[in-house]
């Protein structure tokens, strides 16, 4: 199976989408069910044999020497971001297939089976649950989930239901960790090294931690022409102290990153002024402990705020992720994958988060980056070099026959 074809494939998904001319399919929806249906037709060509879990998961198996393997899992997830770029995520889903449809193609068998997993849900874009398809196969599928509720007001078991799934059944996506062997995930690297370092790919070392919240800002709405600037209880201008705030703290410490994201005001009429905000916060670091101290720096900043502008000012964690190294035996053939196509073994950590943030917490993990343009990501403008993407399917393969050969 060749670059080509992976090309083409994600070019063809491209066409799965919920707005015309923008690539946005996100959880649940009916354009993520076509884009999941022609990946699952290319791997019944394949010879895979396919099921679907009660998220809407999809899984394509090859076995191994023997049909009780355990599995060796690879792949990536198949929504997006609004707006999003064709490689972040199907990529990942589509060098797996292309690698395990080499081994399929010669009849060749290793003594793990091979598992292509393109989950449903990453980008937490509807409902604000990171990692969710691949935390349902980990056992660490969120109590509240089922009922939080999108900006339509759908319940996530309404919309499950909607497109085949079952909320019931949440748990029976659970993986037996002995049965797992281990997860690779190939991903665009979302940002500049590769690129100007002159490099194809890349090893991950690890993810950083990340923590996200939703803010709720009240004040006191009023006329806009009538209520002197005095004594205002503005809740958007205090959200738009937080945000600053945000931002500074975020400046402040090296390594991390810090973004509001989603900004509401209610009642939203241009002569009211906004009496409830609410806000969005994301917030990651490489050490657990550090972003641990940048919480509660803006924890003391929402509280100066709330105090000086005479509004209240909560909070509530939408996802909370600790900072997860990638495995170093994993780490260690990839390395001497990378080196026997040719390059050196560059390593980069992570700072966005992926589904192998989950999947740790029932295997060990790795992943590769692949270059990407301009490090550009979440963005029509994503893009990657065919003969890259060929350099990362030979780097895969080596890397399995590797694994297949060592005790």
């Amino acid at each position: 199976m060749d670059a080509a074809t992976v090309m083409a494939r994600c070019d063809a998904l491209q066409e799965h989408t919920e707005e015309p001319g923008k690539l946005t399919r996100r959880f649940a929806t009916p354009a993520l069910e076509r884009a999941t249906d022609a990946v699952e037709g290319w791997m019944r060509e394949a010879g895979l044999t396919t099921r679907r879990d009660a998220v809407r998961n999809l899984f394509g198996r090859y076995e191994g020497a023997r049909d009780d393997a355990p599995a060796f899992l690879l792949g990536s997830h198949l929504d997006s971001v609004p707006d999003g770029g064709r490689y972040d995520g199907p990529l990942g889903v589509l060098t797996a297939l292309a690698v395990v449809e080499r081994f399929a193609a010669r009849g060749e068998r290793l003594p793990f089976a091979l598992e292509v997993c393109a989950f449903s849900d990453e980008e937490s874009v509807r409902y604000g649950t990171t990692y969710l398809g691949s935390s349902a196969i980990a056992g660490a599928f969120g109590d509240d989930w089922l009922d939080r509720v999108d900006r339509d007001g759908i319940a996530m078991r309404d919309a499950l239901r909607a497109v085949g799934g079952d909320p019931d059944a949440v748990a029976s996506c659970a993986r037996d960790p002995a049965d797992t062997v281990g997860w690779l995930e190939l991903h665009i690297e979302q940002g500049p090294a590769l690129e100007a370092e002159g490099l194809p790919i890349g090893v991950v070392t690890g993810i950083q931690a990340q923590v996200r919240h939703r803010w709720e800002i009240r004040g006191q709405a009023g006329h806009a022409g009538t209520t002197p600037m005095a004594g205002r209880r503005d809740a958007l201008a205090a959200g738009a102290s937080l945000l600053l705030a945000v931002e500074e703290i975020g400046r402040g410490m090296s390594d991390l990153v810090a973004t509001v994201g989603i900004i509401d005001a209610e009642p939203g009429a241009m002569n009211v002024i906004p009496g409830r905000v609410t806000l969005t916060t994301d917030i990651r670091h490489p050490d657990d402990v550090r972003l641990g101290a940048a919480l509660d720096d803006v924890d003391g900043a929402a509280a100066a705020i709330a105090a000086e502008r005479g509004v209240t000012i909560s909070r509530e964690e939408l996802s909370g992720d600790p900072s997860v190294p990638c495995d170093a035996r994993l780490r260690a053939v990839l390395h001497d994958a990378v080196e026997a196509e040719g390059f050196p073994a560059r390593d980069l950590a992570s700072g966005a988060g992926h589904d192998a943030a989950a999947l740790a917490r029932i295997c060990p993990v790795a992943m590769l980056f692949l270059r990407c343009e301009g490090g550009i990501s979440h963005n029509p403008a994503e893009n990657v070099d065919e003969l890259d993407v060929a350099i990362a399917l030979d780097v895969m393969e080596r890397a399995l026959i590797d694994l297949g050969a060592r005790p």
